[in-house]
């Protein structure tokens, strides 16, 4: 499936030579995962901490930074994609699944905490995002977290520790 993905960079110069690719696959992964079978229009903004906090204080009113952002588009149901729900690009028809805003150095700071470095990072915070978008949420601590935690699990190839 042809997905639109735009992909930019609020700081010149932020963010690794491979991370558009990075981010393409990821996207791409986690939509096949969810037999997302329709195009879909997705935006990334590659930022560094102060913009992404100062999107998380205007939007969340979280005064702090993050490592990624999500504003989904449209309402929906974890792992009941119905394009018939969404909005769709006037000219194409692709689904506006929505915008997502990573933090590069909060992103390489994470990867070498982690131990798995800046590229499985990147993609992990990609994934993430892309299942905020199609309605997956861990606000609790209880089953929605779960079933998000266990999607990423498997989208990522992630073998199960517990």
């Amino acid at each position: 499936m042809e997905h639109e993905i735009y992909i930019s960079r609020e700081v010149k110069n932020l963010g690794h030579n491979e991370s558009a690719a990075l981010i393409k696959k990821a996207v791409s992964m986690a939509l096949d995962a969810e037999k997302i079978n329709v195009p879909c229009i997705v935006s990334v903004m590659l930022t560094d901490e102060d913009g992404i906090h100062a999107v998380n204080r205007e939007f969340r009113n979280v005064d702090a930074a993050t490592d990624v952002l999500s504003f989904p588009m449209n309402e929906l149901t974890p792992g009941e994609f119905d394009a018939d729900m969404c909005e769709r690009d006037m000219d194409t028809g692709a689904v506006l699944l929505g915008d997502m805003m990573i933090s590069v150095p909060r992103c390489e700071k994470q990867g070498e905490e982690f131990g798995h470095g800046y590229k499985r990072e990147l993609m992990y915070l990609t994934v993430h995002s892309i299942l905020h978008l199609l309605g997956y949420d861990h606000t609790d601590e209880g089953e929605m977290k779960k079933q998000m935690r266990a999607r990423e699990k498997e989208i990522m190839g992630d073998k199960d520790d517990d």
